[in-house]
């Protein structure tokens, strides 16, 4: 049966017939679960600031759209 390690202990783990795969126990899932819920895990961004330039174009295009 292969073997995979628990994304939350580390802990090696039957991967076939495991209801809680790919974690080794429930704990582990809930855990994880948690950690998620409380926004812990996010994707990197780059923040960036709008120009005047890209002020402005927004404004013109919103005062089209209420024009039509």
């Amino acid at each position: 049966m292969p073997l995979v390690k628990c994304p939350t202990c580390g802990r090696e783990t039957e991967y076939t017939g495991n209801e809680f795969r790919p974690f080794c126990t429930e704990r582990c899932r809930l855990i994880d679960f948690g950690a998620w819920a409380d926004e812990e895990f996010a994707l990197p961004t780059q923040e960036t600031e709008l120009s005047e330039e890209d002020l402005d174009k927004i404004q013109k295009v919103l005062e089209e759209k209420a024009n039509l």
